[in-house]
């Protein structure tokens, strides 16, 4: 067992980051040089540091603009950087995604469009379809993060209401060739769902975004169910013409992030057991199904013995009911803790590999075999905490909020439980 399992748990986490760095993932998929322009364009909380990867690893001319999260923004030489918010899209956003769609509508036939998109790309790349306003769009992705929805849910209702997203930015640039470079944050690695899909074809409708709407019982401006009911909203599906020839690679994922930190942790003695890398769910309801998974391996020394340690990986939801910041990692972390109820020997850290936990500039939390015990000598009840949804306001106290800055990649959600000997 090591000595130190808060260190431990962060060099894993550090490791994964570390795996899904641009700088690293982008250079083996750059494109051949093309007759005419190469034109980088791209959205996402990655997409700066993308940008800069392709500058240093490119050997001929190059122009272009990308849209980051404010605070994401790396310097660069050749391609323009633009910050936005995110998750909730705002004017900034909608105006990089103006001029981005003018670039790619003036690409010609001899010209490579090279698109770097990465998680938060939707609410980064936010234009609109006519008849949708900024304001529409905004309550609408407020509802949807605060519903317990799954992200590919909330990315088929964004791909309907947009003028860039489902496949609507490839389908703008032809008949330019389009390279995609995608760093998934979605369960299974889906483009369509990485940013929304805007360089890929969509297969799904608007009645199925509509009807998502519906069941989540989530008010709809009127021009938005007037669109999505009349289906002229409609995206661009897979095999249309226009996206013919077009390339589109995964260069980092969740699977590989969990497999580096899987490396440290055998390094340093221990058996390692990847549970998934697409691990869906409400947080709370994750926290305590591997809470009973620990404590069968703790009591029985199954499905595996002792000392060792759980991974996953994916995106889990918070179905915001209380009145606290939210935070899927540190939900699913104060649910864990309190099934484990101070349960020896087990210590977890869950964060956010883009260092945002939520709407938080916290990547995540440790938990620690006396994080309970810890809590109530403050004052503090953590089960109110996750009736609030206010993991992070019980982390924070605690001084074991995981806190990175900007990460500059995003493959979504690492959980690691270290189980030591009973």
């Amino acid at each position: 067992m090591p000595a130190d399992p808060r260190a431990l748990l962060r060099s894993m986490f550090d490791a994964a980051v570390a795996a899904a760095q641009p700088d690293r993932c982008v250079p083996p998929f750059l494109p051949p040089r093309p007759n005419g322009r190469l034109i980088v364009l791209g959205a996402g909380k990655a997409s700066a540091a993308m940008a800069r990867a392709v500058e240093r690893h490119w050997d001929g001319p190059l122009e272009g603009l990308v849209v980051t999260r404010y605070g994401h923004a790396v310097p660069t030489e050749r391609i323009e950087v633009v910050e936005a918010a995110h998750p909730v899209p705002d004017a900034a956003g909608l105006a990089a995604a103006q001029r981005i769609r003018y670039i790619a509508a003036g690409a010609g036939p001899d010209d490579t469009v090279l698109c770097l998109i990465s998680g938060g790309g939707s609410a980064l790349l936010a234009l609109p379809l006519p008849g949708v306003s900024l304001d529409d769009k905004q309550a609408l992705a407020r509802a949807l993060l605060a519903s317990g929805a799954p992200i590919s849910e909330i990315n088929c209702v964004r791909r309907h209401l947009s003028a860039m997203k489902g496949g609507r930015l490839a389908a703008l640039a032809h008949p330019a060739k389009v390279v995609s470079l995608l760093i998934s944050d979605v369960p299974g690695d889906d483009p369509v769902d990485i940013a929304s899909g805007p360089t890929v074809g969509d297969p799904t409708t608007s009645a199925e975004a509509l009807a998502i709407i519906r069941r989540y019982g989530i008010a709809l401006p009127p021009a938005v169910e007037t669109l999505l009911a009349s289906g002229d909203g409609e995206t661009v599906k897979p095999g249309d013409p226009r996206l013919a020839g077009n390339e589109t690679h995964v260069v980092a994922a969740p699977q590989a992030s969990l497999e580096a930190a899987a490396a440290v942790a055998r390094a340093a003695g221990l058996a390692v057991h990847i549970l998934g890398d697409a691990i869906e769910g409400e947080a709370r309801d994750v926290g305590a199904v591997l809470a009973g998974v620990t404590r069968q391996i703790v009591r029985r020394g199954q499905p595996f013995a002792p000392p060792c340690v759980l991974l996953s990986g994916g995106e889990t939801t918070v179905t915001v009911r209380g009145k606290g910041r939210g935070g899927r990692n540190v939900e699913f972390l104060l649910s864990l803790g309190l099934h484990l109820g101070g349960l020896e020997n087990v210590w977890a850290l869950a964060g956010d590999t883009d260092g945002v936990d939520g709407v938080e500039e916290i990547a995540g939390a440790l938990l620690t075999p006396d994080s309970l015990a810890r809590a109530w000598a403050l004052g503090l009840d953590p089960q109110a905490a996750l009736d609030a949804n206010d993991g992070h306001g019980l982390f924070g106290a605690l001084g074991d909020a995981v806190v990175t800055g900007p990460t500059l990649t995003n493959v979504n959600d690492f959980r690691a439980i270290l189980i030591g000997r009973p």
